[in-house]
């Protein structure tokens, strides 16, 4: 087993600013999906802003990416900045996703009006 999420990730899907490390674990995406889906939203995130530092970047797919931001949500959905970070990234996938990363960001600027 890796020793964190972005480990299992970079084993997986590869990184850009760093080399693949060796590793002699079998690596096989639904192995990694279990993980993520258990993940804390500290590790998620950690993932996310390692493997991706300027959302549009990375090697990790597009599902992927949109998965770790929904359940990380799930865990932080009082978070504002996490709202508009997670609506950032959908708006970089197309149009399929605007109505839903506009909703994130009107909840992000709700919450922070009642703050």
């Amino acid at each position: 087993m890796h020793r964190t999420l972005t480990a299992h990730a970079r084993c997986l899907y590869g990184d850009e600013y760093r080399p693949t490390p060796a590793c002699g674990l079998e690596h096989r995406e639904h192995y990694f999906v279990e993980e993520l889906t258990f993940a804390d939203a500290d590790a998620i995130l950690a993932m996310l802003r390692e493997l991706c530092p300027n959302i549009a970047d990375g090697c990790l797919p597009v599902w992927v990416r949109n998965l770790a931001y929904r359940l990380a949500l799930l865990q932080r959905p009082d978070e504002p900045d996490l709202l508009r970070e997670a609506a950032q990234s959908l708006w970089l996938h197309g149009p399929d996703w605007d109505e839903v990363a506009a909703g994130l960001a009107e909840r992000a600027d709700a919450l922070e009006r009642s703050n």
